[in-house]
């Protein structure tokens, strides 16, 4: 589980006031119960189920409220699209969302503003999109993104943060070329959630060992659930998980490109790591894979893949200014 981290932000829930719901009993002839929903006694009730230990209680992520932020605070911004489909290269952005917070000394400190618009795309949405997003032809009828006041929210960032930065990036820049100038992170990426003992990076389940749970594919729900990842320390330790991403965004990597690797050879690659490319973006028809250490790597190709010292391999430094662009 996630430890909440001494943010002045306090508690990421509320509670329902309605005084009352009935529940039906499952069993025929017995009564109905009618139990209380106010705040305290619910609140009362779900810690009590918890400490059983037989129960795991979820609470309903409510979104931060906005605060000043200190002069002396960086500026970050957490952004999410939802599109008509996911190929980044044709498919077009239907809503997006984005929330600015300040940090300082690596730990979100203050939420300083939100963005969301809609946008009616060219052709109607397919209902496969509705049911996954909730987003209608009627909700973005008539609205169109408004560049200008983006491009404003967009432009004192020092880094864009997405939960699938590898879809969103290409897809902003597309859109909204000012994104190819900005530094990006991934937080389900960026961050090795597998060595703190969590079992995924999908955004649901990592709220879920929070103990939140929120309106999932709905571009604005979906930011605030990541800055709640971002503000909370990691399970067992005192480093939060924007710390985490930023250590990560701001070390280099490299690509490296096995082309020309044996066809045989394939699933060695695979199993390693490496991608394969089909070469319709423009980039090599090949495999590949990004590392912090060339000479390893290096070495096992030498050795296990190409067994010679003249491979003619193409490797290239990326950073958080082209990393998840389709510039590498």
């Amino acid at each position: 589980m996630y430890k909440r981290s001494s943010t002045p932000f306090g508690l990421p829930w509320k509670q329902p006031t309605n005084p009352l719901v009935k529940v039906t009993p499952a069993v025929p002839g017995s009564q109905e119960v009618a139990l209380p929903t106010d705040a305290n006694t619910t609140e009362t009730m779900a810690r009590a189920l918890e400490a059983t230990g037989n129960y795991k209680i979820l609470r309903r992520l409510v979104p931060r409220t906005p605060a000043p932020r200190s002069a002396t605070d960086r500026i970050g911004l957490i952004i999410d699209l939802e599109t008509t489909g996911l190929d980044t290269t044709r498919n077009e952005v239907i809503e997006i969302a984005a929330i600015k917070f300040g940090y300082a000394d690596d730990r979100i400190t203050s939420i300083i503003d939100t963005f969301q618009a809609f946008q009616q795309p060219s052709a109607p949405i397919e209902p496969a999109i509705t049911a996954l997003t909730g987003i209608t032809d009627e909700m973005v009828g008539g609205h169109q993104i408004d560049g200008a006041a983006l491009e404003q929210f967009v432009a004192d960032a020092h880094i864009v943060i997405a939960h699938n930065a590898a879809f969103d990036r290409k897809v902003a820049e597309r859109h909204w070329p000012l994104f190819a100038n900005c530094h990006w992170a991934c937080s389900a990426t960026g961050i090795d959630w597998k060595a703190h003992g969590l079992s995924g990076a999908r955004l649901a389940y990592l709220l879920a060992e929070c103990g939140l749970f929120h309106d999932a594919h709905r571009a604005l729900d979906d930011c605030h659930a990541v800055l709640e990842i971002l503000a909370l320390d990691l399970p067992g330790t005192e480093q939060s998980g924007m710390t985490a991403l930023l250590d990560r965004a701001r070390r280099p990597q490299h690509r490296i490109w096995a082309d020309g690797a044996p066809f045989a050879l394939k699933d060695t690659l695979k199993q390693r790591g490496y991608r394969w490319n089909d070469g319709t973006d423009g980039r090599p028809k090949s495999w590949y894979v990004d590392v912090d250490d060339t000479g390893v790597e290096l070495d096992f190709l030498r050795k296990q893949i190409f067994q010679k010292d003249d491979m003619g391999i193409v490797c290239r430094a990326i950073t958080s200014l082209d990393r998840f662009s389709i510039r590498i």
